[in-house]
């Protein structure tokens, strides 16, 4: 009987024990915060509100979101290819994968508009994406890059970059990029990697002060947080003025239009920044891009066709590549979050020609960068540090956390579903 009940005693404390401490994983998702939903309208950055004006342009059914829905305070499904830790041992490149050939954007692999902006410094654009009223945003379509970032609160942000392209005046007369709005911490970094400058609209005192060679674009109306422009003329000029005596080194990247071995189907890409926050990227053999898409913020779940407002046209980018970085959260409000982008390396998923590929990403010093003590953009490689072909285009790049999971959650359809820092 004795036995019986020291057994019984041993059983019981390895149950407690199992239910007392979380699974280990290599990438610690046990530990993954669920999304916030966002909070009320006054509490909001900019008094955001979910009860978004009735969309104008073609909706597109959003795949399964009422699970969505369900899952949005659950916690991660797991993942076949979980995240490293932010600084990875990845071997830096020791060469240009892709080197600056004339009349060609580095960033693009395609004919420059006009051969001579190559000598100008990028502009990298802060672009609104909430409220939902500053959509359809203008100019996007113009942009080699676009970075799409999580600012809290359950929203994101658009630094556009303009470089070797810049539009020129439609039918309509407009020929302005944004709405502009305020500075991030991860701009810093992005701006020396690109050798760039910024366009915003000025920034808390604890970011702008980090921030360097900006410039501060206000709007023309007070009650209008979307009437903050810049006119294409009046940026041409200040990347002028910005102009060095040598052209920017945009290299570092290789672009094939064949696509590399490898890849598994991926023709829609579902990446779930919060419920109220949620993009769909569709591919278009026509196109031969993704076609991006949004969700309203008004719990509908329908996803909208974005647009850039110049063109009326969708946007359309051959690449979109979901990359995995650390994010920091600075403040207890968790609006204040900077990216770890430099001298770093982590995983990141490339999607072209209707396939998903496993990447990494680094900007850990190679030769040139050790030679000359000068950044270049990130560069996308294989696991044996060899670049990986991106397709010539355009590249929209989703910055996401390292407990970000994705998924395939039916055939061709992956999910990146963000979790908040």
């Amino acid at each position: 009987m004795k036995t019986i009940r020291l057994w019984v005693s041993i059983l019981c404390i390895l149950v407690l024990t199992a239910c007392s401490f979380p699974a280990s994983s290599g990438s610690d998702l046990s530990q993954a915060e669920p999304a916030k939903v966002f909070p009320d309208a006054a509490k909001a950055e900019d008094q955001f509100t979910a009860a978004a004006e009735a969309p104008t342009a073609t909706s597109i059914q959003a795949a399964s979101l009422e699970e969505a829905a369900q899952t949005a305070t659950q916690a991660p499904e797991p993942t076949a290819t979980p995240t490293e830790g932010a600084n990875s041992n990845l071997a830096a490149v020791s060469h240009d994968a892709n080197p600056s050939t004339e009349g060609i954007n580095p960033l693009t692999g395609q004919p420059c508009d006009d051969p001579a902006l190559l000598s100008l410094p990028p502009a990298l654009v802060s672009v609104s994406n909430f409220p939902v009223t500053a959509r359809p945003q203008a100019g996007l379509s113009f942009s080699p890059y676009v970075f799409e970032m999580y600012i809290g609160e359950g929203m994101t942000r658009f630094l556009a970059m303009f470089y070797c392209s810049f539009p020129s005046e439609n039918v309509s007369g407009d020929n302005t990029i944004g709405p502009i709005r305020s500075g991030r911490l991860p701009y810093e970094s992005l701006r020396k990697l690109y050798n760039g400058f910024l366009i915003m609209a000025s920034a808390s005192g604890e970011v702008s002060t980090q921030l360097n060679d900006s410039t501060n674009i206000f709007g023309s109306e007070a009650d209008n947080i979307n009437s903050a422009l810049i006119d294409v003329s009046k940026l041409r000029g200040i990347a002028q003025r910005q102009a060095g005596s040598a052209a920017p080194n945009l290299t570092g990247n290789l672009f094939d239009t064949a696509a590399p071995q490898g890849g598994a189907p991926a023709g829609k890409l579902w990446v779930f920044y919060n419920f109220l926050n949620q993009v769909m990227w569709t591919f278009d053999p026509a196109r031969g891009a993704y076609l991006r898409a949004q969700d309203n913020a008004d719990g509908s779940g329908k996803f909208i066709q974005s647009t850039d407002r110049l063109t009326g046209d969708p946007l359309a980018f051959e690449n979109v590549i979901v990359l995995v970085a650390e994010h920091e959260v600075l403040n207890s409000e968790g609006t204040l979050i900077d990216v770890n982008l430099l001298y770093s390396a982590n995983k990141a998923y490339l999607f072209r020609d209707g396939q998903m590929l496993p990447i990494r990403w680094t900007t850990v010093g190679g030769d040139y960068e050790k030679s000359t003590g000068k950044l270049r953009p990130i560069r996308f490689v294989d696991a044996e540090g060899n670049p990986v072909a991106l397709k010539p285009g355009r590249v929209w790049v989703e910055f996401v956390h390292l407990t970000t999971t994705l998924v395939e959650v039916e055939p061709g359809m992956w999910k990146a579903r963000f979790y908040a820092p």
